[in-house]
Order: structure tokens, then sequence, then C-alpha cells
């Protein structure tokens, strides 16, 4: 216990707090950003990510991982907000965060299994591409000082580490907004600054319970809401952690980051924030500034409070250039460029996958949509490609019999293949069925099976059926009917 504590908090302290601080500057901007797009005041958003950050470092599963306030999220209170107000999305992110908690009891957090290793590169690259597209606001119809300030940043950011013994203690990002800062200062740049982005909150948040109606009308209004908002949530959590496992080689505990996700928003909506999730571009921005342990993302959420509250004046002059550097970093850094040259060795099914999730989530700026639709066409190619390796080997004839022998995975998409490998017409007296190098999965397979049996003693042929494993035996004898004298009646009924 100690030692996970020590590993968690303390075994990488400087740069925790550096990566932290680092981070911390570039949630503002988005921050208040996402609160526009829902249409809330851009308190609600920095709130949020306070407190998302600060409780998630204690109670999440994913050390190092950052969660905030995001686009994802914001895109789906935009209704309720203008329909019911900022109450109502108190109420629902209180809901959602409640949601998420039981989703973290009911081990939800282990179906990330199911999502193969093509769905999770393509939502990284297209988060990559998002999070370039998010920049060109900033790099449109300005003047040169912008352009000339964006790649100074960009190369104060990749030359810096190459510095004797200095470019290593101090994060790269963070010398680039003090940097490109003193200098827009220093020249008097008219440039735009954090400061034109909206109002920063002069106060610390304070508890607060969602002033709605508590009854059955609220909570129709407010649940479809906290349903999509605990999916997206929880999906964008689950692929940063995965893609954060990737990055740093160690584990995480799916189950608990729910758990963790849902009380981190109880709070939030308790403190008058929106509901938030794990965010890809500042778990990018921690691990490259060095931060690793649940400290870097505490840290953020402290650093991010006392700057919007106590030094606003001096946040308000970081140029937004500098910013948008340090997202170009992220942007590049977080696609997989491997994935490029791989698309000539991987699979066309492979492929598809993982370029329909890009297209879907850039199209949709949903990514729950892009990875669902990704996750489900993996699962379609690879249910095609286990029922083509089903085979039916047909024995030649011997004293008026016939053996099959069946190889592979018998499942409802191979079922149609399994009847049809039979001659039901030819005439013999017995036939012998080997299924010791087959499985049977669902109810669809054991009616194949049952079809078949029949169909050869409605011809007159006797039918053995030998060398069932014990699963096989099992789903068969509980739902299989060729046995069954008065079902094999009802069966044939049905022809």
């Amino acid at each position: 216990m100690y030692q996970n504590i020590k590993l968690d908090w303390m075994s990488n302290i400087r740069g925790d707090l550096l990566a932290g601080l680092v981070v911390a500057l570039a949630l503002i901007p988005e921050a208040i950003a996402f609160s526009i797009i829902a249409g809330v005041d851009p308190k609600v958003g920095l709130y949020a990510s306070f407190s998302i950050s600060v409780v998630i470092a204690i109670t999440g599963g994913r050390s190092g991982m950052v969660s905030a306030a995001t686009g994802a999220m914001a895109l789906l209170m935009v209704t309720l907000v203008k329909e019911h107000g900022l109450e109502y999305l108190l109420a629902v992110t209180v809901l959602t965060g409640v949601l998420q908690v039981l989703a973290g009891y009911l081990r939800l957090g282990s179906l990330m299994r199911f999502v193969s290793r093509s769905v999770v590169t393509g939502f990284v690259n297209a988060l990559a591409i998002l999070i370039l597209l998010a920049q060109l606001p900033e790099l449109t119809n300005v003047t040169w000082h912008v352009y000339a300030m964006t790649v100074g940043g960009l190369g104060i950011i990749y030359l810096f580490p190459y510095l004797p013994i200095i470019g290593r203690l101090i994060p790269s990002p963070l010398v680039c907004i003090i940097v490109l800062t003193i200098i827009a200062i220093g020249f008097d740049i008219d440039i735009r600054t954090v400061g034109d982005m909206g109002n920063l909150p002069d106060t610390l948040p304070v508890f607060l319970w969602p002033d709605v109606p508590f009854n059955l009308e609220t909570l129709f209004i407010i649940f479809p809401y906290a349903v999509g908002l605990s999916v997206v949530g929880l999906l964008e959590s689950m692929m940063t952690a995965t893609i954060v496992d990737d990055l740093t080689d160690t584990s995480s505990d799916k189950n608990r980051e729910c758990k963790g996700q849902g009380i981190a928003n109880i709070f939030t909506g308790l403190f008058g924030g929106m509901a938030g999730c794990a965010m890809i571009g500042q778990s990018m921005i921690n691990i490259k500034s060095g931060g690793r342990g649940r400290l870097s993302t505490l840290s953020a959420g402290v650093f991010l409070l006392i700057m919007v509250v106590f030094l606003g004046p001096w946040l308000k002059q970081i140029p937004m250039a500098a910013l948008v550097a340090v997202m170009i970093m992220v942007a590049i850094g977080t696609f997989s460029w491997r994935s490029i040259m791989d698309l000539k060795k991987h699979p066309l099914s492979t492929n598809i996958v993982m370029l329909s999730t890009v297209i879907i989530v850039v199209a949709t700026h949903n990514l729950a949509i892009g990875v669902l639709v990704g996750v489900l066409l993996a699962s379609l190619f690879f249910a095609n490609k286990i029922s083509r390796m089903m085979v039916i080997k047909n024995d030649s004839m011997e004293q008026n019999s016939r053996r099959y022998t069946v190889i592979g995975q018998i499942f409802f998409v191979s079922s149609d293949k399994f009847i049809e490998s039979f001659d039901f017409k030819e005439v013999i007296e017995s036939v012998t069925i080997d299924l010791s190098a087959a499985h049977f999965w669902d109810i669809t397979s054991v009616s194949a099976l049952d079809k078949v049996v029949v169909k050869f003693r409605r011809e007159g042929t006797h039918v053995d059926l030998i060398g069932m494993n014990q699963a096989t035996r099992t789903i068969v004898d509980k739902f299989g009917v060729h046995d069954k004298p008065e079902e094999v009646e009802k069966l044939l009924a049905g022809h």
C-alpha cells in the first residue's frame, strides 16, 4: 500500500509539478472555449476543469492522465442549456456521475478489451486531426506576428530539450509559453491573448445544490442527457487510458477509472461545473512534459484555480500563439505516423476499420460514434473471417455410410454454410458427424445442427454425432431438439 502511494505521488515530484503547470496553462483556453460551446459562462468550464482534475487524481484508475471539461461532452449539453438553463446542467452533471459510478461497480470498464488495436489507432489519428483543426481559427485572418510566434514557439518546443542539462530540467512547452509571453509584452505586440477568450472568475467555487424541482418530470428531462454524457465520457476516458497505458508501458484499472470519473463529475456538479472526462490532448502534454504520477493531475487542477482566480491579470496576457504551438506539438505527437506505413502491410479489413474510425470521428466531431462504428466493423470483419475458417470434410462412402468431419467454429454467421455442406439427397443408411474439432457457440448454431440431423432422418438415414467437447455438449443438450420427438415434430411442421 505504502509503495503504491509513494510511486503514484512522490516518485516524480519535480516532473509532475512542472508538467501540471504546463497542463494548467493549456487547459484555460480550452475550458473557456468548451463553456462557450455549451452556452454557459466561462467560469463553469474552468471550475469543472479544476474540480475534475483534483478529484480524479485521487479516485481515478490511471495515474498521469488528465481529465477536465471537454468538447465532446460540451456538444451534448447545448440543447439542455438552451431549453432548461444552467441549473438543469448541474443536475445532469451529478446524475452523470452517479451513472458512471454504477458502471464502475458493474465492471463495464472491462468492455475495453473488445476494442481492437485498429480502432484505437483510428481514434488517436482522428483526435490528432481534430486538435490540429481546432487551432485553425487562431491562425486564420491574423497578422504575420501570429505566424512568427507560432513557428518560434514550435522551434522552442522541439529544440530546447537538446540544450545541455537545462533542456531536461524544464518542460519545453512551459519555456515556450513563458518566452512568447515575455516577447509579446516586451514588444507590445498586438495579438490575440487568453484574456480575449472570455472573463476569468475572480472567486473560488462554492458548494451549490442544483436548484431544480425534485420530481419525476425533472428526471425525465435530465436522464437521457445523463445517459449520453455517461457513455461518451466513459468511452473517451477508457480510450485515453489505453493510449496512456501504451505511452508509459504501464497498466490502468479501467473499472476504478469509471468510478473515479463518476465521483469527479458528482463533485463538479455540486460546485458549479459542467460534466467532463479524460482529455487525450492534455494527457499527451502531461506525459511529454514529464508528468507520470497522480501529483501531475492534482497540480494541474490546483495551478489552474490559483492562476485564474489570483493571477488573472498576468494570465490574460499569454498570447494564444504560444498555446497554439503547444497544441500543434500535441497533434504531431499524438498522430500515429507508423499507421500510414502499415497501410501496405495490414489486411484490408484492418485498414478499413482504422480509416472509418478516423473519417467518422473527424466528420461528426463525436468520438463515441466513431469508436462504436469502428468496433462494429471490426466485429463484423472478425465474425466473417472466423466463419470462413470452418471446414467440413466429406470422407469417402464405405458400406453404404458417410462420415463428415467438422472443423472450426459454428455460430450465427457460419450456420448456413454448415447446413449447406451436407448432401441430404444421397441415398445412404447412416451418417457419422465428427464434432471433435468443432465448437458450437450459440442457439443459431445448435438450431443448424438440429436441421441437419432432422433432414437426414427425414430421408431415412441414421445419424450419429460423435466427439462433442463439454461446452458444445452443454449448449446442445440445453437447446437442441433433435433427440426430443415432440420438438422434432414442431421443427418438421415449420418446414
